[in-house]
């Protein structure tokens, strides 16, 4: 088993205006967007420090035509889509598109878990530059609001061997669940409070320098605050937010 079996290894943003993102993005995150270069495709990369982190596409028209809103996707890795697929069917997920090549990148699967929290599979044809998970405009935290985490949490055990970490007592709300991958904590997961009206879903939280002139950034370009500014164990700041097309995202940073 490799190492990039059961780590994050890419993010998605399928919206609807994708030059807004950009300019949203680039200044908020302080991410820098440029062309893919993809052939037949309109697929924008963000870098930081010059290194791939993030992709953003158009939503597809079937996604337009489900009323689909504008989302973040993350793509977990692993040694072979075709087999991780079958697995997670038989694990009770459900395979939403069927395992496929992109020429020249790799091979992917668009999945969920049992509750119906949506993720990738994937599979790189090559390597790609790595850079810390706490640098700035790096993803630094995943966060799974589970359908059940007594249930959720074993499933994604077996599928990529994450390790159940440190849980928090977060009273009524129950136990906030940390889970490493190859020994570093990478995220944490809890049942969704019944106050959050969405279907169960992963979050990931966008790096940056201080927290509160990112917010200022994000409000001045149109995004909203949802929930926070809060501080969270370990002494960093987070915040729950929504950009302009509608997609949830979050950011962590260690300053206010």
């Amino acid at each position: 088993m490799s190492d990039k079996h059961g780590a994050f290894v890419w993010y998605e943003l399928m919206t609807t205006d994708t030059k807004a993102a950009e300019a949203f993005y680039d200044d908020v995150v302080g991410w820098t967007s440029v062309d893919s270069g993809m052939p037949d495709a309109n697929y924008t990369l963000f870098k930081t420090n010059d290194v791939r982190v993030a992709g953003l596409m158009t939503m597809p028209e079937s996604a337009l035509k489900m009323n689909i809103p504008p989302a973040w996707l993350g793509y977990v890795g692993v040694d072979d889509v075709d087999a991780a697929a079958k697995k997670l069917a038989k694990l009770g997920g459900t395979v939403h598109r069927q395992p496929e090549d992109i020429p020249g990148v790799g091979r992917f699967a668009v999945v969920a878990d049992p509750h119906g929290a949506v993720f990738s599979l994937f599979r790189g044809d090559g390597d790609v530059p790595e850079i810390s998970q706490m640098a700035n405009g790096n993803v630094g935290w995943h966060e799974l609001m589970a359908g059940d985490l007594a249930t959720d949490l074993p499933f994604y055990q077996e599928m990529f061997g994450w390790k159940k970490d440190e849980g928090i007592d977060m009273g009524d709300m129950g136990t906030y669940q940390l889970f490493a991958h190859n020994g570093a904590q990478i995220g944490g997961m809890m049942t969704k409070p019944a106050t959050i009206p969405a279907p169960p879903y992963w979050g990931f939280y966008f790096n940056v320098e201080t927290l509160d002139a990112a917010i200022a950034r994000s409000t001045a370009k149109g995004g909203k605050v949802v929930n926070g500014p809060m501080e969270v164990p370990g002494g960093a700041w987070v915040v729950n937010c929504v950009d302009p097309q509608g997609a949830h995202f979050n950011l962590v940073a260690m300053k206010r």
